[in-house]
């Protein structure tokens, strides 16, 4: 059984609609959309820039600048890896290429087996304690190859 909502164009207004009161509502509204969904969905950007009075260009130029936002379902579990400046300089790189090579999975893909889906992200707030990632929204500092072997053995159960 998904966590995530199958996609319904009468649930999207209601988010946009949930949303209508905020000044810039359309971040708050992107956010929503991939919580429900688990992405946002290319069917989602015309209904969202029609009641918003945008184009489907403004939309989708927001959706595809961020790398938060997901175009896909992602896996069981989400994994990050912060590749931000501090955490290049304590090795993240070489962390990534573990994770790529463990999984079978370039960062932006979910494994074969659709439990986790491998995410690059650029600064967790954790720069005093790098390299950072997060699983499934918990965030770890001070990873080392060990501590990410035992993040991939979770997300893989």
């Amino acid at each position: 059984m998904s966590r995530f909502e199958p996609w319904s164009e009468e649930r999207t207004v209601e988010i946009v609609a949930a949303h209508l009161h905020l000044e810039g509502p359309l971040m708050p509204i992107l956010h929503a959309v991939q919580n429900a969904y688990g992405h946002v969905p290319e069917e989602a950007i015309p209904v969202i820039a029609r009641e918003l009075n945008l184009s489907r260009a403004e939309v989708h130029g927001v959706v595809t600048f961020y790398h938060e936002f997901r175009r896909e379902l992602p896996g069981k579990h989400v994994l990050k890896l912060c590749r931000a400046e501090a955490c290049q300089s304590m090795g993240c790189e070489r962390l990534v290429e573990r994770a790529e090579e463990r999984l079978g999975v370039e960062c932006g893909a979910t494994s074969a087996d659709g439990r986790v889906t491998l995410e690059a992200v650029y600064c967790l707030g954790l720069c005093a304690t790098a390299p950072s990632a997060m699983l499934d929204g918990r965030v770890v500092g001070r990873l080392d190859a060990g501590r990410l072997d035992q993040l991939i053995k979770e997300a893989q159960t």
